[in-house]
């Protein structure tokens, strides 16, 4: 077993293994590394690692489902202390963005011998993760669905107050540097598709109300060009107990992975593995 997975339950390690992407650190999952199972890119937020939440993997292998997690830029195995800054937060949303084309490539190596099934692929990410799975989503890309939690695509709104000038306690950014990578002022291109936001309304980091916003006019873009907008689902808790209400969801961690493994469950056709491995 590889050191970095003795935290992880043990079915989860035996069906884990790093690699890299080019220079992207990576960890992918498979149910049963023969067959072609949907499979998730996921992004993880500010501070942390791919390692970081082994329970989330470990339900979507149990659905039937691969999981192929990255470090972000400056994080993990390629941690740059800067980057981790919150004045950092910029040059990592910009580089990962970047990145997701090159990462989606590999998985199509024939080394993988065509277990990650490319037309059954979703994104998904936490906080700064979500802000990247966004701002990707505005260009053209092979995501079905995708999921981002205690984050927003409303950058703007969320480092500006309404008279232009940096929100008390935001870090300072250039404003033209926020607007390349913010997703709401490039929702034309945004093509419809199944998302799921997961957040807590109590956030300290990234407020509700922000994304609230923004997913308020992303449901008129998909009703604009002729989609459903409640294709476009929110849940959120009053509170949760986690730090900042922004980390892990608190007492509501259970069943926000639970209300998140089954939105990927139903939009990638996963067929269910099963709890006995």
């Amino acid at each position: 077993m590889i050191e970095r997975f003795a935290q992880f339950p043990r079915a989860l390690a035996e069906r884990a293994r790093v690699t890299r992407f080019g220079d992207v650190p990576v960890l992918l999952a498979h149910p049963d590394w023969d067959s072609a199972v949907p499979t998730i890119l996921w992004l993880h937020g500010r501070t942390v690692n791919k390692e970081l939440d082994p329970g989330r993997y470990l339900r979507w292998l149990r659905a039937g489902m691969a999981a192929c997690a990255i470090d972000l830029p400056g994080h993990g195995e390629r941690t740059v202390a800067a980057m981790q800054e919150p004045t950092g937060t910029m040059d990592v949303l910009t580089q990962a963005v970047g990145e997701i084309d090159g990462i989606v490539e590999h998985l199509a190596g024939r080394e993988w011998g065509g277990v990650f099934d490319l037309d059954r692929l979703a994104i998904g990410g936490m906080s700064a993760g979500g802000m990247v799975t966004l701002r990707r989503l505005c260009d053209p890309h092979p995501f079905v669905c995708a999921s981002v939690e205690g984050t927003t695509g409303w950058l703007e709104g969320l480092y500006f107050a309404a008279d232009g000038h940096t929100r008390v306690g935001a870090a300072r950014h250039a404003r033209k540097r926020v607007l390349a990578v913010d997703t709401a002022p490039h929702l034309s291109t945004f093509r419809p598709m199944p998302l799921l936001a997961l957040h807590s309304e109590a956030d300290e980091v990234v407020p509700w109300s922000v994304q609230q916003q923004f997913l308020t006019r992303l449901r008129e873009h998909y009703t604009q060009v002729g989609a459903d907008p409640r294709l476009v689902e929110a849940k959120t808790w009053p509170t949760t107990g986690a730090p900042q209400e922004h980390s892990g969801f608190g007492r509501a961690a259970n069943e926000a992975k639970n209300v998140q493994v089954e939105f990927f469950a139903k939009w990638l056709r996963a067929s269910r593995v099963g709890d006995d491995f």
